[in-house]
């Protein structure tokens, strides 16, 4: 059941007015839904070539994550508040992978939880997982390769290397437990975005800005962003294998899907599901 649109039968506004009112009207709650879910639907009938070369693409496009929070952080004074604009870089891989309708994992979290939440069946279950598995598998290599990238010399000043050495240790920093709380909340900000775009309409560079500084400044822990630097810090030596698996990958993952899947997807879903009730019968009508 949908609100009425601002201003759409106001005795005070001609037909024009009318029509301009409800334009600058919110969307109503099922119509996000709905956007969002048909997005994880194309998503998922995808093939795999597609899912594999858009997921690559984003991995590599969050790259830029990285190297643009290490030059900023290179040319900023060592004081209390450079942190804070240092992470404006860490939003310029998002706003790269989202712009560009690239696949990125923590996005399907939201995308393609819904038409699972809405159809209930097996099917639609094993395409989400098999999304799941394409995007994450290519986006960790596009990560990997942008890693290895950076480790050609002569390319950026030292102090553009010693500031990608000390980013490339945040996510490997904190024990299993703290970073799994610290997925969750990446999680679950990078799939609230997701919600929101549909109604941000011409603010969504800036949503995907704020958003994403708010994971960047708290120091969160995001599964493919995190994943340059902790490759990074496995190809020059900082960390090992075991590291980039048990410390920074399986907790990320554990807490990014949570944060993602239980905190919006079904929240957000539960909100909406009596509406979706509702207005079956009045579209079969």
């Amino acid at each position: 059941m949908n609100d009425p649109q601002a201003g759409a039968e106001s005795p005070h506004l001609d037909s024009a007015e009318q029509e301009q009112a409800a334009e600058h009207t919110a969307p109503h709650p099922l119509v996000i839904h709905e956007i969002v879910r048909e997005e994880g639907e194309v998503a998922m009938e995808r093939t795999f070539a597609a899912l594999m070369w858009s997921a690559l693409a984003a991995g590599l496009s969050m790259g830029f994550s990285f190297l643009v929070q290490a030059i900023l952080e290179s040319a900023l004074p060592k004081t209390h508040w450079s942190g804070l604009v240092s992470s404006f870089g860490y939003t310029i891989g998002f706003v790269f992978v989202i712009l560009g309708r690239q696949q990125l994992f923590t996005e399907s979290t939201l995308t393609a939880v819904l038409p699972v939440l809405t159809r209930r069946d097996l099917s639609t279950l094993f395409k989400a997982l098999r999304l799941w598995a394409i995007v994450l598998f290519f986006n960790l290599v596009g990560t990997a390769i942008f890693a290895g990238i950076l480790q050609i010399r002569g390319v950026f000043s030292p102090d553009v290397i010693e500031a990608l050495a000390n980013i490339a240790k945040m996510p490997l920093s904190a024990e299993f437990g703290v970073t799994v709380v610290r997925g969750v909340f990446s999680g679950w900000l990078i799939a609230l975005m997701v919600w929101l775009l549909p109604s941000a309409s011409s603010a969504r560079l800036l949503t995907i800005l704020l958003v994403t500084w708010t994971v960047a400044v708290s120091k969160l822990t995001h599964v493919i962003a995190g994943s340059v630097e902790a490759a990074y810090a496995v190809m020059t030596g900082a960390a090992n294998l075991s590291d980039y698996f048990f410390v920074f990958l399986v907790p990320t993952f554990i807490g990014n899907v949570i944060g993602g899947v239980s905190l919006v997807a079904i929240v957000n879903h539960a909100a909406i599901a009596p509406e979706i009730t509702d207005a079956t019968p009045k579209r079969e009508e």
